[in-house]
């Protein structure tokens, strides 16, 4: 019903943006990422909406890109995922490093994430790791390719750094001018970039 919604941020809260589109102010629940950007952006906005209807009310949750909404989308499409529960995942970790932790098998990795156990973890790797393949690219974009960016991410994770901040600095890497190609560098670079934070 509402894909997107286009207009200035009047207000801000925990979790959520009070959307202003032509005098009608809308309150949509997202990411505490996507809260915090646009606290810094001025000006008009477009948010990417999905509307979720209920006996107790609608609820509106906005994405600032349409592979995170689609994220969401498959998120609650997981047996005993809400929205409130996909809304917590992709606020603590990014969209890149939960694909990489799936396609990874990684549940470990899912573990580390606030409010996702065992059963969750599993579940989510079992339900999402075929659609994660197919939609990897759209996932995993990135100056290398999507395999090298997961496997170096996953090197990262099992030596104990979190998703978040392993794939924060493989990325880093590959937005150098002369990323490493073969996964022992890019791991190596990753590492010594961690080292200097």
């Amino acid at each position: 019903m509402f894909a997107q919604l286009t207009g200035e941020v009047a207000d801000v809260g925990e979790g959520l943006v009070v959307l202003d589109v032509g005098g009608v102010g809308y309150e949509i629940h997202m990411p505490q990422p996507a809260v915090t950007t646009l606290l810094q952006k001025k000006g008009t906005v477009t948010v990417h909406t999905h509307l979720v209807v209920r006996d107790d009310g609608w609820t509106l949750y906005g994405f600032l890109r349409p592979r995170d909404r689609e994220m969401f989308r498959l998120l609650i499409g997981v047996t005993r995922i809400g929205p409130q529960i996909a809304l917590s995942i992709l606020s603590q970790v990014t969209l890149e490093d939960l694909a990489a932790a799936v396609l990874a098998e990684d549940d470990k990795a899912l573990t580390r994430i606030p409010g996702v156990g065992e059963k969750h973890a599993k579940r989510l790797i079992l339900e999402l790791r075929d659609k994660m393949k197919k939609a990897s690219e759209r996932f995993l974009p990135g100056g290398g390719p999507a395999s090298l960016r997961l496997d170096a991410v996953s090197a990262l994770v099992a030596l104990g750094f979190s998703p978040r901040e392993s794939g924060e600095a493989v990325d880093a890497v590959l937005q150098a001018q002369s990323p490493p190609t073969a996964l022992p560098d890019m791991v190596k670079a990753a590492l010594q970039r961690l080292k200097e934070r």
